[in-house]
């Protein structure tokens, strides 16, 4: 949770949810860990803190850490479910969710769960296939068919989900929502960030340096771009940085790719306002924050077809979505660099469809309207106990 943002966009959407929710009036609490890579956070672990009106409560991680087991995570929960009308979970493969539905179910409280992007078949397949299918099989089918529904950002994560038929509770599509800066990054700041780049020719790749981001696709299709260089901002959580510098040194671009490292506050604004294009070439994303953090400074996007903002991009022209291999990216950044006047129009539908479709309290209120349905719905007592699944498909 908020401030791990070494995990990227759900960290950042999953806080803007809750300030959101806590805006509208409602009283939202947080049970998260002190987890933060292979160290902690910097927070109390003692007792809740205040964040933007939301209370939050970190607790130490235990051991296994990779599946974040927090043993006083089970008190706190028997503590607190009497009092919740609606418990929240993010993300699977986790001890957590599988703990907090477990006693939520236990407790005749309904339950949600965001998957966040990892139940994608591909994802499943390329990392801990076997471990992640035992886990789906004995732990998470139980976790997802006994919620109230699952929350999806995007079209195209619910059709992941289907395709795995995972769909075992109703799907509520509800996108992210996004920070915007109150104001524009100094002039100066975006020309120190760019260090003199020309317009014209800035290209940025902003998030995590990961595998399924397909950094190595972007890299490829430099060599059929000329005059043109990539920014590529974020933290290496897995080491995959070598591999890229590598790759450029082998096609002959390595001047044209600097890797700047993770960039947050002004500097990540001037960033995103001051490049012709952000492109996001990744394998899988359940939206793609980023996306909406470039469109609403007015910057256009070239993404992948396996993006969720992909959708919103293609039907409000707001950039270009592109087949993965190095070709089709290359021909798509092409295309929008040597076209300022269409840059220009595009970043302005994005500035202005951003701020009117994903502030944080438009988005709190479409999710606070699914919850109040389930609420609404569901007020006899279970009495079907929890049972875990022991079959797979």
């Amino acid at each position: 949770y908020w401030p791990a943002v070494r995990y990227g966009g759900p960290v950042r959407s999953v806080h803007g949810l809750c300030k959101g929710l806590a805006g509208l009036g409602h009283r939202v609490s947080v049970l998260t860990t002190d987890v933060d890579g292979p160290g902690r956070l910097d927070v109390p672990t003692d007792r809740p803190v205040m964040l933007d009106g939301v209370e939050v409560h970190y607790l130490p991680v235990g051991w296994p850490r990779r599946i974040t087991r927090t043993p006083s995570m089970r008190a706190e929960l028997r503590r607190r479910l009497p009092s919740v009308d609606l418990v929240h979970l993010h993300a699977i493969w986790q001890w957590p969710t599988w703990l907090g539905a477990r006693m939520a179910d236990r407790a005749n409280v309904p339950y949600v769960v965001s998957p966040r992007g990892m139940l994608v078949r591909e994802l499943i397949e390329k990392k801990s296939p076997l471990a992640k299918k035992a886990w789906l099989a004995l732990v998470d089918r139980a976790t997802l068919a006994r919620a109230a529904f699952i929350h999806c950002t995007s079209e195209a994560e619910a059709a992941e989900i289907r395709a795995l038929g995972l769909d075992l509770a109703p799907i509520a599509v509800v996108p992210n929502g996004v920070d915007l800066p109150e104001r524009e990054p100094p002039a100066a700041l975006v020309e120190e960030v760019w260090r003199g780049l020309p317009v014209g020719q800035r290209v940025l790749y902003l998030g995590r340096i990961n595998w399924k981001k397909g950094l190595d696709r972007l890299v490829r299709a430099l060599p059929l771009l000329r005059d043109t260089e990539l920014v590529v901002a974020g933290n290496d959580e897995e080491g995959s940085m070598p591999g890229l510098i590598r790759l450029g040194g082998e096609l002959g671009v390595a001047d044209r790719v600097r890797f700047v490292g993770p960039v947050e506050g002004e500097r990540k604004w001037a960033l995103l306002a001051g490049a012709d294009l952000l492109v996001l070439p990744s394998l899988s994303e359940n939206w793609g924050l980023v996306v909406t953090e470039a469109l609403g400074v007015g910057t256009p996007v070239v993404v992948t077809h396996g993006v969720g903002a992909a959708a919103l991009v293609a039907e409000e022209e707001l950039g270009l979505v592109a087949d993965g291999n190095p070709d089709a990216l290359a021909e798509a950044i092409r295309i929008l660099l040597a076209d300022s006047h269409r840059r220009r129009a595009m970043g302005e539908r994005g500035r202005r469809i951003v701020r009117e479709r994903f502030s944080h309290e438009t988005v709190a209120r479409k999710m606070l309207g699914t919850y109040e349905a389930v609420l609404g719905k569901r007020r006899a007592v279970r009495t079907e106990p929890f049972r875990p699944a022991v079959t797979a498909d």
